[in-house]
């Protein structure tokens, strides 16, 4: 388990499964990751048996159910892959906008940079996610271009995503160069943006797939 003030992070179970079903059927979350659409509860089965324990168990994907602080109630997904070190993350609707995704991740790039042997962690995102744009800038990632995305979407292609860069050494601070948000004219404060990610992966960050 990872935590702090802001956030609670543990290995989501059975018991999160009907969270789980709930979260992935928002539209917003459908459009930006890779979940299956329609999704059901074997659907979210297979998230865990499949994903969460294989990743765990082979140290291939290590992932976290997102939760607040004194709550048991899972209300987003965030997901390392030691493939390529790419980060990948979701946030349930009602919890969006609240900073939460944000702390959530400098939990888990902490604990990566200190207990993984992880030199630098990637990140990217649909062109058009500015929530998880917002998290990746927050949280002191180097805005590094548009590029081919690492993992497919449903139809098989790899999108064009945004792409960032968190290295061990950096500080946390906002890094120039992040490109405006396509929705807005200027920058949204993270504690006011939606703070979804599309988790460039088939499990969690730009293309997530719970």
């Amino acid at each position: 388990m990872l935590e702090s003030d802001a956030v609670r992070l543990s290995v989501p179970e059975r018991g999160d499964i009907d969270a789980i079903v709930e979260s992935c059927q928002d539209p917003e979350l459908q459009r930006f990751t890779t979940v299956p659409t329609p999704y059901d509860r074997s659907d979210a089965e297979f998230f865990l048996a499949r994903i969460v324990d294989h990743g765990w168990s082979t140290g291939r994907e290590y992932t976290w159910g997102l939760r607040a602080p004194g709550s048991s109630e899972l209300v987003g997904m965030v997901s390392l892959r030691f493939g390529d070190h790419d980060i990948g993350f979701w946030t349930s609707p009602a919890a969006r906008g609240r900073g939460l995704m944000s702390a959530a991740v400098r939990l888990v790039a902490d604990w990566a940079f200190e207990q993984g042997d992880v030199a630098q962690i990637y990140w990217e995102g649909y062109l058009d996610n500015d929530g998880s744009a917002a998290v990746a800038r927050s949280t002191g990632f180097t805005y590094t271009g548009v590029g081919e995305g690492l993992h497919p979407g449903r139809d098989g292609a790899r999108p064009l995503c945004r792409k960032g860069l968190l290295r061990a050494t950096d500080d946390r601070t906002v890094k120039p160069g992040w490109p405006l948000p396509a929705a807005s004219a200027e920058y949204p404060r993270p504690a006011d943006v939606d703070l979804r990610g599309p988790a460039a992966n088939d499990s969690v960050t730009g293309p997530e797939r719970p």
